[in-house]
């Protein structure tokens, strides 16, 4: 039998289905118009920025929960504009590492203040720090469940 969602638990989970749609789009859109990258080159170059700027493509996979395939073909067209290179990996002669290249660097360096400033003007400003501590504590017990299904469900070597 189906534990159907009670009227509270349903308002509260398409709400937040609305709200990431809703978001997403907002801050895409203004991304877009400021600094010239997608929200997808986005979330890409700031991973590889906070991992030392350089990532095995199975482990940025991962890390942004995206399919193999949909990397690979955000991927090469982030080579064509210049923003990431793949470079031979030098522990699996058979791998690549996706790294940052100087444009992709120069790229988030200009597009981050004008973002973070939106996701503040969108997101942050509107809630109380209570607010933002019970979101913080929602997204990591989510997260970290969602981390044990991943790592029961995908191979180590990606």
């Amino acid at each position: 039998m189906v534990a159907w969602l009670s009227d509270e638990e349903q308002r509260a989970w398409r709400g937040l289905q609305l709200m990431q749609l809703r978001l997403t789009a907002t801050l895409a859109r203004e991304l877009a118009d400021d600094a010239g990258l997608s929200y997808p080159d986005y979330v890409v170059l700031v991973a590889l920025t906070d991992h030392d700027g350089r990532l095995r493509p199975f482990e940025l996979s991962r890390y942004l929960g995206w399919e193999k395939s949909r990397l690979s073909h955000h991927l090469s067209r982030m080579v064509d504009r210049g923003l990431v290179a793949r470079e031979p990996c030098e522990t699996d002669l058979r791998g690549a590492v996706v790294v940052v290249t100087p444009a992709g660097q120069a790229a988030i360096e200009a597009a981050a203040p004008g973002h973070v400033a939106s996701v503040r003007r969108h997101f942050i400003d509107l809630l109380t720090p209570e607010q933002l501590a019970t979101l913080a504590d929602i997204s990591d017990t989510v997260l970290a469940a969602l981390e044990e299904t991943c790592e029961r469900h995908v191979p180590e070597d990606g």
